[in-house]
């Protein structure tokens, strides 16, 4: 019995990705489909990076189709395509950036800038090509976790070539200062500050600009909000009721603006202790899980307070990267890959599809 596309369309429908929930054919991934005689062959476009998961999902569908009665040979290709998505209304995307994810607080010492960096070295890890945007204006510190020194380059005096640490592009006013000299400056030079250091660097061909926001709901923030175009927002808080009351506040104000909060992120949820092993919530527990109910968004993830996410941020080689195999960076590389899955749901950016309009007198 001669086996049909339609055969294969309809086992794919049993195929779930486990990064959307979704199977195959309603997410629209499968590609290329070519059945020749008993052969199979096809490409899942994943509309995430993902290259941890391609190897699994191509088992997974070649398992599926050679399971199907008269099936000979199957070829399954798995690859990533990341895509530009919609933003607020009136603002321009920024050239050589498809998608700005804003990691925010509200409150400081929750250990955002942390879980800022170590996202978006995983989203690099999966296969992404990531930049990381340090807008904390008056206490930056990217330039240390991500362990890069000196001075950023202009090739024309006007504008700024990102630096690169670990293999994703960065931006910070702290490359452009001393350590130790404090930004005494009102709020109108800082959000003009975050505009150059967006709009003049030289941005090369970014899937995700993760930009690490200070905390807060004020200057840099709306100024974000009126002038930057983001994909989405990620919140990260821990389980205390403290740090929740300025969540829930960061939350709001997003959704006030029009940015889709893509999910929110527990940091300290559980204290690992280093000598016996030994888990204790010591700043409660499930706080971030219950805003998220009473929000409506997704609980993205949780992470210890585990002494080894500092050490490593501290030294300039952030976990994902000091311990790529490790429990931890794979918690890290597992938010990134939802991020970057929400991001996939929204709405695509046709801006660059419409030919622009000219009106000139004939």
């Amino acid at each position: 019995m001669a086996i049909s596309e339609q055969d294969v369309q309809t086992a794919l429908q049993d195929v779930v990705d486990p990064n959307t929930g979704k199977d195959l054919v309603a997410t629209r991934s499968v590609k290329n489909l070519k059945v020749s005689g008993a052969d199979v062959s096809l490409e899942i476009e994943l509309g995430y990076p993902g290259k941890s998961q391609f190897e699994p999902l191509k088992q997974l569908v070649g398992a599926k189709l050679r399971a199907l009665p008269g099936v000979g040979n199957v070829s399954v290709n798995v690859r990533s395509r990341i895509v530009s998505h919609a933003v607020q209304r009136g603002v321009k995307l920024v050239p050589g950036v498809k998608n700005i994810i804003a990691v925010a607080s509200a409150k400081g010492g929750v250990g955002k800038s942390t879980t800022a960096v170590n996202l978006a070295l995983a989203l690099a890890a999966e296969g992404a090509s990531v930049g990381m945007l340090d807008a904390d204006i008056y206490g930056p510190s990217q330039p240390t976790m991500l362990g890069i020194t000196g001075r950023p380059e202009s090739r024309d005096g006007k504008s700024l070539e990102p630096m690169e640490g670990h293999g994703i592009q960065a931006i910070s006013i702290g490359f452009l200062i001393d350590v130790d000299t404090p930004m005494v400056w009102r709020g109108p030079m800082v959000t003009q500050a975050l505009e150059q250091l967006l709009k003049d660097t030289r941005w090369r061909d970014l899937d995700y600009l993760v930009v690490d926001l200070p905390p807060g709901t004020g200057d840099i923030q709306l100024t974000l909000a009126q002038k930057v175009p983001v994909t989405g927002a990620v919140i990260v808080t821990t389980p205390q009721d403290i740090a929740l009351i300025d969540a829930r506040k960061g939350l709001k104000m997003f959704e006030k603006v029009g940015i889709p909060i893509l999910g929110v992120v527990e940091n300290m949820s559980i204290h690992i202790c280093s000598n016996c092993g030994h888990e204790e919530p010591i700043f409660g527990a499930g706080g971030a899980e219950r805003m998220c109910k009473d929000y409506g968004t997704e609980f993205l993830g949780a992470l210890p307070l585990d002494i080894r996410i500092r050490e490593q941020a501290d030294s300039g080689k952030p976990t994902v990267v000091s311990d790529p195999d490790g429990r931890i960076a794979e918690i890290y590389r597992r938010i990134a890959r939802r991020v970057a899955v929400k991001v996939g749901e929204l709405q695509k950016d046709m801006t660059a599809k419409f030919p622009n309009i000219v009106v000139q007198n004939t």
